[in-house]
């Protein structure tokens, strides 16, 4: 099982770019019916909540058992949750300034921040091979980073702060699960993400309602295209939550950057986006970082 972990997150970043990719269409500006961000955000949460809730239930119906948490529990399911919301609806502004692939790219900043914060929030460290495994993929990342022509400070700036609140709910998503302990980890890795998509799911509720007057109904009205938001949302945080159940947070969203080879693999075969060489030789990096960063924790680190 040491290396569930990593099939399990590989899982999460594939579900979560199909995810990114069905929010950018979502959000498409200018179309007749597009969702604004809040929206696009909102749907990412409303039909997750409801399937984590189920596939919860369903583990307790066969024999799995939790205790009742604590204060530090929900302390870090509000604060990730909240910190993830934002992030989200960071990125969902950002498809609509920049390039897709590049775009994502600027959140990728997440693997330090979340190394630094893991060992400071929760005292777990990360070996030498595991940061250089995080060097070099920071390094793929600039390369894919790179700003085109018309680059706004803006969308570095979305990005950045994106990655890093990305960064905390991950530490907050582990912090929760290790709360749970010693109960299984599916169960510990469903019960929160149950707890958080139904805490994301009201207080977006509640935004829309006092800020973005109708846009509570138009993501209703047009479920047909964001239930699968939801669907695939769900299904890349039950990845990504499992993984937190698993390893320390650091190395799982330090092997996750292999989204961005999903990303542009997507960019090139879905949206007919171009290929660079820079974006290829950022692509090999990040792939050899993944390579890493498995080889420091089989390893111990």
């Amino acid at each position: 099982m040491s290396l569930l972990w990593v099939w399990v997150t590989l899982a999460a970043a594939a579900a979560q770019t199909l995810r990114f990719l069905l929010q950018r269409q979502l959000a498409g500006a200018g179309r007749g019916g597009g969702l604004s961000a809040g929206g696009a955000t909102f749907s990412r949460f409303l039909f997750g909540a409801p399937i984590a809730s189920l596939i919860a239930a369903g583990l307790f119906a066969a024999g799995a058992r939790v205790a009742v948490p604590g204060a530090g529990f929900f302390g870090f399911v509000l604060l990730g949750g909240a910190a993830q919301v934002v992030a989200t609806f960071l990125t969902v502004r950002l498809f609509s300034l920049r390039n897709f692939a590049v775009g994502v790219a600027f959140t990728k900043t997440e693997a330090v921040q979340v190394a630094i914060l893991s060992a400071v929030l929760l005292g777990e460290r990360v070996s030498a091979l595991g940061w250089a495994g995080i060097g070099v993929g920071l390094l793929g990342v600039l390369l894919l980073s790179r700003p085109p022509e018309g680059f706004s400070a803006r969308a570095m700036v979305y990005g950045v702060a994106a990655g890093g609140l990305f960064g905390l709910s991950s530490i907050c998503y582990r912090g929760a699960t290790l709360a749970l302990e010693p109960a299984p980890f599916l169960a510990r890795a469903f019960v929160t993400l149950a707890c958080v998509t139904l805490a994301q799911s009201l207080g977006m509720a509640l935004y829309l309602r006092l800020r973005e007057p109708g846009e509570l109904g138009r993501v209703l009205g047009s479920w047909r295209r964001t239930v699968w938001v939801g669907v695939t949302g769900v299904a890349g945080s039950a990845g990504w939550f499992t993984a937190f159940a698993l390893m320390n947070a650091a190395y799982v969203r330090a092997l996750g950057q292999v989204e961005m080879v999903f990303t542009l693999l997507a960019s090139v075969f879905w949206l007919r986006e171009r290929l660079s060489a820079r974006e290829g030789a950022g692509m090999a990096l990040v792939v050899g970082a993944l390579l890493l960063i498995v080889a420091a924790q089989a390893g111990g680190g």
